[in-house]
C-alpha cells in the first residue's frame, strides 16, 4: 500500500508515510463565519472529508482538525447594534455546520475557535520576537508584525520571492518595516467593539489571520504533523504566513500541504467579494443530500468544479444507477457480506485521491452486478453487492445520518400507492382485463416507474 499525495510546496506527487502510521494528524482551515456558507465551502471541506475517509480506511485512525475563525475584520463590518460580532459569528458557524451536516461530511475530531487560544497565539507572537522574526510597531499603535525579510525561506510555499509579492493588506501599515510583512497581533482601535479586544503585552487588541491556524494546530496537533489543507486560494497568503511563522518558532509544521479546487461559475472563482457566489443553503434546497453529495465530489479534488445545470442531473443519474442494483440486489434478503473494495478502486484512490477514476470502478462493478442479476448467477451478484456496498461507504454517498427521516416517510407512502396500483394490475391480469392492466401499467410509466417482472413478484423503481 503507498498512498501519493500532490504536495503543493514540493510541486509533485509524494509517497504520503505518516509521522505515526496508527494516527493521521490532518489540520484544514475552516470557514471565517461572517456570512453563511456558499457551495465553494462545501466543496472545499467535502474534499478533505473523502481524503480523512480514505486515510482512515488505510490507517484505522485519523485526528481531524478543522478551525473556526470567530473574530475578523468582515466579521466586525457585518455586525449590526441588533446582533453584535460574536452573535453574527455564531449564527454563521451553525449555517456551515448545517451545510456540512447535510452532504454527510463527518464532523471535525476538535473544532477549536480562535477567540479560544488568544493566549497560545501570545506565546507564539513573543517567540518570533525573542527569535528576532517579529516586532511590536514603533509607533505605541500595539501592532506585532513578521518580518518577512528575516526569514530566508518565506515564499516558499508558493514559490514567490519577496519582492514580487504585494504588500500585506491584513493591518494598517503605519508600523511597519516592509510593506510584505503581515501583522501578529492587531492593536486595538477606537471605532471597533470595545469586546472585540484582548489584553496583550503589546497593547489591547485582536489577533492577526494568520497566527491563529499556527496555534490550534500546534495545540491539538503538534509542533509537526502530517497534512495541513485548505482551498486553493488560500495558498497565499495565509498559508505562506502559517508555514512562515511557525518554522520561523522553530516547529516543523505541516509535512504535506494539500489543496483543493476551486468552484468555478463560467470560468471565474466563486466568491463572496465577486458576487457570483450560490449559497450552500439554496444549492441544496430540495436536492437529495446524496445527490448533491455525490456532485460535489465527482471531479477530481484539485480541479475547478464549473457548475452547470447539467451538474445535479448527471448525478442523480448516476447515484439512481448505483440505487437500482443494490435495491435489485438486496430483493433476496440475505445479508450484506462485509468485503474488502476492488483493488482497482483502492488504487485510484491510493492515486492522489483518484474519485472519479474510482467512481468508475464503482459504476462498472454495478454493471457487471446487473449482469449477474439478470443470467440469475446470485453468486456474483452478492459480490458485487458487497463491494458496492464497501465503496460507497467509503466515498460517503450510502447514507447521510438524520437526513433519511422525511425521505423514508415519503418513500414509504409512495411504496404502498404503487404496491396498490401493481395489485390492481396483478387483479386485472388475473381477470384477462388486459386493457385494464394496460392502462394501469401506461400510468404508473407516466409517473416516471419502472416495473420489472420477475418469478418472485413485480418490484418497481423510479427511472434513472
Amino acid at each position: 500500500m503507498t498512498i501519493r499525495l500532490y504536495d503543493t510546496r514540493a510541486q509533485l506527487l509524494r509517497d504520503f508515510v505518516p509521522l505515526d502510521s496508527s494516527n493521521v494528524t490532518m489540520y484544514v482551515c475552516g470557514p471565517t463565519v461572517q456570512s453563511g456558507p456558499h457551495i465553494g465551502h462545501v466543496r472545499a471541506a467535502l474534499s478533505f472529508d473523502i481524503l480523512r475517509r480514505w486515510l482512515a480506511h488505510r490507517f484505522g485512525r485519523v485526528t481531524f482538525v478543522r478551525n473556526v475563525t470567530d473574530i475578523d475584520d468582515k466579521i466586525l463590518v457585518n455586525a449590526t447594534e441588533t446582533e453584535p460580532w460574536w452573535a453574527l459569528a455564531y449564527r454563521m458557524e451553525k449555517e456551515f455546520t448545517a451545510a456540512y451536516a447535510a452532504v454527510g461530511i463527518l464532523p471535525p475530531t476538535y473544532e477549536p475557535r480562535a477567540t479560544g487560544f488568544i493566549p497560545q497565539m501570545h506565546a507564539l507572537i513573543a517567540e518570533l520576537i525573542d527569535r528576532g522574526h517579529a516586532y511590536a510597531a514603533p509607533d505605541g499603535s500595539g501592532d506585532v508584525y513578521f518580518d518577512v525579510r528575516s526569514w530566508p525561506d518565506y515564499g516558499s510555499l508558493t514559490h514567490q520571492g519577496v519582492d514580487a509579492m504585494e504588500p500585506a493588506a491584513d493591518a494598517d501599515p503605519r508600523g511597519k518595516r516592509n510593506p510584505q510583512d503581515f501583522a501578529l497581533w492587531k492593536g486595538a482601535k477606537a471605532d471597533e467593539p470595545a469586546d472585540a479586544v484582548w489584553p496583550s503585552p503589546w497593547g489591547a487588541g485582536r489577533p492577526g489571520w494568520h497566527i491563529e491556524c499556527s496555534a490550534m494546530s500546534k495545540r491539538y496537533l503538534g509542533a509537526e504533523f502530517d497534512i495541513h489543507g485548505g482551498g486553493l486560494d488560500l495558498r497565499f497568503p495565509h498559508h505562506e504566513n502559517e508555514l512562515a511563522q511557525s518554522t520561523a518558532a522553530g516547529d516543523g509544521f505541516a509535512r504535506y500541504w494539500v489543496h483543493n479546487g476551486l468552484v468555478t461559475v463560467g470560468g471565474q472563482k466563486m466568491s463572496k467579494s465577486l458576487g457570483n457566489f450560490t449559497l450552500a443553503s439554496d444549492f441544496l434546497d430540495g436536492v437529495d443530500p446524496l445527490v448533491a453529495r455525490y456532485a460535489l465530489a465527482a471531479a477530481h479534488y484539485r480541479s475547478s468544479l464549473d457548475l452547470g445545470e447539467s451538474t445535479l442531473a448527471e448525478a442523480e443519474a448516476a447515484l439512481g444507477r448505483i440505487r437500482g442494483f443494490l435495491e435489485r440486489a438486496q430483493r433476496s434478503g440475505d445479508d450484506v457480506e462485509a468485503a474488502a473494495v476492488p483493488d482497482a478502486f483502492a488504487e485510484a484512490m491510493d492515486d492522489d485521491l483518484g474519485v472519479p477514476q474510482a467512481l468508475a470502478v464503482l459504476h462498472e462493478t454495478v454493471r457487471a452486478g446487473n449482469a449477474a442479476l439478470d443470467r440469475g448467477d446470485a453468486d456474483a451478484a452478492r459480490r458485487a453487492l458487497a463491494e458496492v456496498t464497501a465503496m460507497t461507504a467509503v466515498l460517503g454517498i450510502d447514507e447521510i445520518p438524520g437526513a433519511s427521516e422525511d425521505a423514508d416517510a415519503s418513500a414509504s407512502a409512495l411504496d404502498a400507492l404503487v404496491q396498490t396500483m401493481i395489485d390492481q394490475r396483478a387483479q386485472a391480469r388475473a381477470d384477462k382485463d388486459w386493457a385494464g392492466a394496460d392502462r394501469i401499467r401506461d400510468a404508473i410509466a407516466a409517473a416516471g416507474i419502472t416495473l420489472e417482472d420477475t418469478p418472485d413478484g413485480t418490484h418497481w423503481s423510479i427511472d434513472g
